[in-house]
């Protein structure tokens, strides 16, 4: 339990760490994160649309 706890706080640190020492970067990969998620979705709707 204990080791959950510290690479949890340690990913806490490490994504505050990146956030506030290159934010553009951090920016640009919550879009693509984003974006991927929305194709996902886009992708997921037509292939139901094509079901009916």
């Amino acid at each position: 339990m204990q080791v959950k706890k510290v690479l949890t706080y340690g990913g806490i640190a490490f994504v505050a760490y990146y956030l506030f020492a290159r934010p553009a970067d951090a920016a640009d990969a919550v879009k693509g994160a984003f974006d991927t998620v929305f194709n996902a979705a886009d992708s997921l709707a037509q292939f139901v649309n094509s079901l009916a």
